[in-house]
């Protein structure tokens, strides 16, 4: 599971939490991504999981009926309601990814948007079965995420025995944190992920991958 030590850096930073997305070089990648993303989950009533600040949020809100966005920490979805979104199709919501409230509601779509990677390859198909416990077979998902590029991704610190490899994170208040990130190629995402889902298909840009698929 995304461990507490995670938690609470994102928590203590989730005022910078959105930097990532002012490096230069990655303005062209980001804007195509946010064009996918919107195009994907046209018409959909979408759940997303970890919205941090709502920046992934305010793009799928331009295009789909509604969104509901989650994140576990409170910090970040005080940072999400400050973008003042249509109240019409956009709720924030605290609430674990991990464990879903029963009542979450009725979803066409689920959006995970720069969390899969936090998840360690040995929970991934336990995670994936507990959402579909909350939100059904067949749902339709769709995965954000970052691809590693040397000089622009933190530089991973260690891998563990699983293949998980990890980062140093330094809060603003000087604390080191060590969080699980994985960068997997496409042909490991659909290695892990085939006795999850179907109907697969990945796009990859230099600095992100989106993949779509739905939940067995």
């Amino acid at each position: 599971m995304i461990t507490e030590q995670s938690a609470q850096f994102y928590a203590k930073s989730a005022s910078n939490h959105d930097r990532i997305y002012d490096r230069p070089e990655r303005k062209d990648d980001l804007a195509a991504m946010r064009g996918h993303v919107a195009e994907t989950l046209r018409g959909h009533t979408v759940l997303e999981l970890a919205c941090g600040t709502g920046y992934w949020t305010a793009v799928i809100a331009g295009t789909a009926d509604k969104v509901v966005a989650t994140d576990i920490n409170p910090e970040m979805i005080a940072l999400g309601k400050l973008r003042a979104l249509p109240a019409d199709k956009v709720e924030f919501m605290v609430a674990d990814a991990w464990n879903l409230p029963d009542d979450i509601g009725s979803y066409t779509a689920v959006f995970i948007g720069f969390w899969w990677s936090h998840v360690k390859r040995e929970e991934q198909e336990r995670f994936l079965a507990q959402l579909r416990s909350k939100v059904g077979d067949d749902m339709f998902i769709v995965l954000l995420d970052d691809v590693y590029v040397e000089g622009s991704s933190e530089t991973v610190a260690r891998t563990d025995m699983e293949g998980n490899t990890y980062q140093i994170r330094i809060a603003p208040d000087g604390e080191r944190y060590e969080i699980p990130k994985t960068y997997p190629s496409d042909s490991a995402l659909r290695k892990k992920l085939a006795s999850s889902v179907r109907e697969i298909k990945i796009v990859r840009l230099e600095y992100y991958w989106l993949l779509t698929c739905r939940l067995k």
